[in-house]
């Protein structure tokens, strides 16, 4: 894992990482999920694949679950504690919005406040079988990131945007540094 940039939000690090999502040591994986909680391609598929198939098990019990919405299962195998499924899109393979990538990005952050968590690990959300561009979703999620650390007095110690397509973290790195 690579990192290429670290930013700090009102007590909050937030990381842009090149490496890959399953392997991190994070409270919390974001999982860029559809309404349904299928669980074949993607981020989803991968999350799957390495922390086994009862991730996907546990998480069709919420099933449909809206865009805006977010709810959490254990993670299996993985170096995580729990799998937050934030859906971007409806059905499984749609091409989503940027707006729903800022909703998705917003109800998992809530949820993780809720979990009281501390670190947090985001993939680029939608930008794989989504259709976004790594700078849209980079807007968007960065969008919901502010708004929310803006909303409360505490809760991260740490939000890592890590994705194994290095364009992803560097649209973040762009953004972050408009900021600056």
């Amino acid at each position: 894992m690579k990192v290429l940039y670290e930013y700090n939000y009102r007590g909050t690090r937030i990381k842009c990482v090149v490496g890959d999502i399953t392997s991190i040591e994070a409270d919390a994986i974001v999982n860029p999920a559809n309404s349904w909680m299928l669980m074949g391609g993607g981020v989803a598929g991968v999350l799957k694949r390495k922390g086994g198939s009862e991730i996907e098990r546990e998480a069709r019990k919420y099933a449909p679950v809206e865009i805006g919405k977010a709810i959490v299962t254990s993670a299996g195998r993985l170096r995580a504690k729990y799998v937050i499924h934030s859906p971007t899109m409806e059905k499984p393979a749609m091409k989503i919005s940027s707006e729903n990538a800022y909703k998705a990005t917003k109800a998992a952050l809530f949820k993780g406040i809720d979990l009281n968590v501390s670190k947090i690990a985001f993939p680029g959300m939608g930008t794989g079988i989504g259709g976004l561009s790594p700078k849209e979703a980079a807007k968007a999620m960065l969008r919901a990131i502010r708004e929310v650390l803006d909303s409360v007095s505490e809760c991260f110690d740490e939000i890592i945007i890590i994705d194994i397509n290095k364009e992803v973290p560097e649209a973040f790195c762009k953004e972050l540094e408009k900021y600056r």
